[in-house]
């Protein structure tokens, strides 16, 4: 096969200025590589601003690393659609700031106990259950919360800084704030208004129990997290070192999990927030899991119908993509 070339559209009536009518590419050339042909034509100084697009579906080509001759509609039309993105920030940055959230608020809630909530709870206390008495002091199950959360994000933000790989360098810069919101504000703020109340659920737990700790609830809570964080990170490692230095062919997961559905590392996300969940009985916690569960289940659909499409039938089909038998 010769070099490509192929003709240039812009996606939108405000365009790009400066388009060419056409680039051409070598016959191996990436997603990453046509982007950059753009910018060069168009002077836009980076390259991560200009958005491929499908002519056919209008769908972005994420994978920066895809080869342009297996995008049927591309070679089929001989076309690129394009578009200016706007501002960027990499990718590793946006995951860096949404997990920072969670790690400042909890500690901050947690020291401020002692004068935040005295001065609330005549405001809230006949809105609360009949009956609840205050504690001045943390349950055990309102300290398993704050470490399993400050854990869960601590092992986040190493795994983005030294494990991760993305398909993509970067995101527009305005989509970092609408992604934030999500971990800030129910991870971080919500959550840890209600776990470290003197009144709030987990603090109640020893109300029934003589001692917390005995709780089978808050036990299993801690065993569902250390399992479902120790599966998430052997689920990242792997996918991290599927591909050995030098490789660039796409390979079926196979194991850890991958036999049961699509995406395992979601899996055990959702089992590890059920533990936290159990132990700190906060009801923007359980929110925070059932949206992300939304989110992680269409994007783990989208993933089975890319190795369906890319593998055929070297790929065993699943029915389930994150839940075994539910989802």
């Amino acid at each position: 096969m010769g070099d490509l070339s192929l003709k240039v559209t812009n996606r939108s009536r405000k365009g790009l200025k400066g388009l060419p009518p056409s680039v051409e590419l070598p016959e191996g050339a990436t997603v990453e590589d046509a982007k950059k042909a753009v910018a060069r034509a168009a002077k836009v100084s980076d390259f991560n601003r200009i958005g491929i697009f499908d002519p056919v579906s209008k769908k972005t080509l994420k994978d920066r690393k895809a080869l342009l001759r297996e995008q049927p509609e591309v070679v089929k039309r001989g076309e690129l659609l394009v578009k200016d993105l706007g501002p960027q920030i990499g990718w590793r940055l946006v995951y860096v700031i949404e997990y920072l959230g969670p790690l400042l608020f909890h500690p901050l809630f947690l020291s401020l106990r002692h004068k935040l909530y005295p001065a609330v709870y005549p405001l809230l206390k006949n809105h609360l259950p009949y009956g609840i008495r205050t504690h001045p002091s943390l349950s055990f199950a309102q300290q398993a919360a704050f470490y399993m959360i400050m854990a869960h994000f601590v092992k986040r933000e190493l795994e983005t800084l030294f494990l991760h790989k993305f398909s993509a360098n970067t995101m527009p810069f305005a989509y970092v704030f609408r992604n934030s919101f999500f971990y800030w504000a129910f991870a971080g703020l919500l959550g840890a208004l209600e776990i470290y109340a003197p009144f709030s659920p987990a603090a109640l737990s020893r109300d029934t129990l003589s001692s917390s700790l005995s709780s089978p609830l808050t036990l299993l809570g801690i065993a569902l997290f250390l399992v479902g964080e120790i599966g998430n990170f052997d689920v990242h490692y792997y996918l991290a070192h599927l591909r050995k230095p030098g490789e660039t062919a796409r390979k079926i997961p196979r194991g850890h999990g991958f036999g049961l559905v699509t995406c395992p590392n979601y899996m055990f996300e959702i089992v590890a927030w059920l533990g936290v969940i159990l132990v700190a009985r906060s009801p923007s916690l359980a929110v925070f899991i059932a949206v992300g569960s939304y989110f992680m289940y269409t994007w783990a659909w989208g993933k089975e119908k890319a190795y369906r499409k890319q593998f055929g039938d070297k790929y065993k089909k699943k029915r389930s993509v994150i839940l075994p038998g539910l989802l």
